[in-house]
């Protein structure tokens, strides 16, 4: 079964197979050599730049790339995408598993200090950090028209980049390979696996070649942390979910439900969506244990208006040593749109708000707008892209439907699937991740248990299926797991990486 997998990744190098890849090495203009910030040695070394892909126009695509603080040259290879869509990956850098924490400076402006990261997922992997598609974060074309994009469309050039990569950087051409996001990331994983699968017939002649080693030891598989994945199953477990978690009343849930028939997904009229927006009012989306700030223009200092007291919040309190982040997302939300109608946004009472609330983001935009951070990273300065911002607004076509059949047809093929979720997650709830993996029917051949993290402690629950499906919780995480809880995503990460039981 791994067989499969493999093949299918090496259609996506065969071209750089054919140039003598061990003769070259990673370019050294894009080496990163400092960082404002930061003082002390690299853990490893970092590399940073452009891969131009396509040629009407051209797309030019920000990547950050940590090499592995282990063995590089034999640990796996995984390309980090947040989701939005519209959201930087520089988001997964800057606040969650990247190999640095960020202390915000003393005023608004200055610069963050920089520590190195325990937690960092760079301990026991190389992980490039994708901006995309074309337009997010650093990633631009002199044509804005690019700026607009689709499913479909953001996994064949998310494709195009990997191509591109692994000629820059052959020395890694062989290392395991894996995909990773979250959020919306849900429907770029599995798309951009089935567009890696959709160029096999390439190289069949290479494949052949490789058989005897990628039948020992080539597995290789992708993640997706709180992922969208059907609009249905998401849509319809939030209301369920905040009843469950004790946040409205039952009389109130019986309201909702009776206004809303049911049926969150498609909010049939106004009622629905008065009822909604009151289950929703006061409460942090992102973590229901976290404080939501109104006015993202206000210091965050745990004085915001909550709705939780302080003694249920420290539940879901982050052992990370900077504050924690409030802002995930600007209009871009990971709940689906209907096809064709642009800009995602969760619920139809919040399409005129462009700010979302509960959110801020000082501490990645000031150095991230940095003009010797972006020199130090090789980033366009702000004179020819603009501002960096951690979300932006994108024309977005949802033309891959479901991802529930691309699930199904990649488990049924030989890759190995981790679907996790923060259990304080409202924005995709873990209810209905758990609920559309059950839906595929597989066999559970391990089941519902609860995992301990390094610490021993009970970290979350977790659930094996047949075709080397797994579904796992992590206990008082939200939205973005490794931000909430740095220790036990380490822990599960490294682990399935490895193929050890989590």
């Amino acid at each position: 079964m791994s067989k499969f997998f493999f093949l299918s990744f090496l259609s996506s190098i065969c071209i750089v197979l054919g140039v003598s890849v061990l003769t070259k090495a990673a370019p050294r203009d894009a080496l990163i050599t400092f960082l404002p910030g930061f003082n002390g040695s690299f853990p490893s070394k970092h590399y940073s730049g452009y891969m131009t892909v396509g040629d009407t126009p051209p797309q030019n695509l920000f990547y950050y790339f940590a090499e592995s603080e282990r063995e590089p040259s034999k640990d796996p290879v995984v390309l980090w995408l947040n989701g939005g869509p519209g959201c930087s990956s520089m988001d997964g850098l800057v606040y969650e598993h990247g190999p640095f924490n960020f202390v915000a400076g003393n005023t608004r402006s200055s610069l963050p200090t920089l520590h190195l990261n325990e937690y960092s997922w760079s301990k026991v992997s190389n992980i490039i950090y994708l901006d995309s598609p074309c337009g997010v974060g650093f990633s631009y074309s002199n044509d804005t028209r690019t700026y607009e994009s689709s499913d479909l469309e953001a996994a064949t050039y998310t494709h195009k980049f990997l191509l591109e990569w692994f000629k820059e950087y052959p020395e890694f051409s062989s290392n395991p390979f894996y995909v990773a996001g979250e959020s919306y990331a849900g429907v770029y994983v599995p798309t951009l696996a089935s567009e890696i699968v959709n160029g096999t017939a390439i190289c069949s002649v290479m494949f052949e070649l490789w058989n005897i080693q990628i039948e020992t030891d080539r597995q290789k598989g992708y993640m997706v942390g709180n992922g969208v994945t059907d609009p249905e199953f998401d849509d319809n477990a939030l209301v369920p979910f905040v009843h469950g978690m004790g946040l409205i009343s039952d009389t109130m849930f019986e309201e909702v439900d009776a206004a809303c028939a049911g049926n969150y997904h498609s909010s049939p009229g106004e009622r629905c969506n008065k009822m909604i927006q009151k289950v929703l009012d006061g409460l942090n989306v992102y973590d229901i244990l976290e404080p939501c700030f109104h006015n993202p223009n206000v210091e965050e200092d745990g004085n915001g208006n909550n709705s939780l007291p302080i003694s249920f919040r420290q539940l879901g309190i982050t052992e990370r040593p900077l504050p924690v982040r409030k802002r995930m997302f600007g209009r871009a939300w990971p709940f689906r749109a209907p096809v064709g109608d642009g800009i995602v946004t969760p619920w139809p009472q919040l399409i005129s708000n462009f700010e979302v609330e509960c959110t801020n983001d000082r501490v990645a935009s000031v150095w991230l707008n940095d003009r010797n951070v972006r020199n130090a990273i090789h980033a366009a300065p702000v004179t020819e892209i603009g501002e960096w911002t951690i979300c932006c607004e994108l024309s977005f076509d949802h033309n891959a439907g479901s991802m529930i059949p691309y699930h199904k047809n990649l488990t049924a093929h030989g890759f190995r699937v981790l679907i996790f979720s923060g259990d304080h997650d409202m924005c995709v709830p873990f209810t209905g991740s758990q609920a559309w993996t059950r839906s595929l029917g597989y066999k559970v051949v391990d089941e519902w248990r609860p995992w301990r993290s390094s610490a021993d402690q009970v970290a979350g629950y977790v659930q094996e299926y047949s075709n080397n499906l797994t579904f796992l919780t992590i206990k008082g995480a939200g939205h973005t797991v490794p931000e909430y809880k740095p220790r036990e995503a380490l822990d599960f990460y490294s682990r399935w990486l490895e193929g050890k039981p989590i």
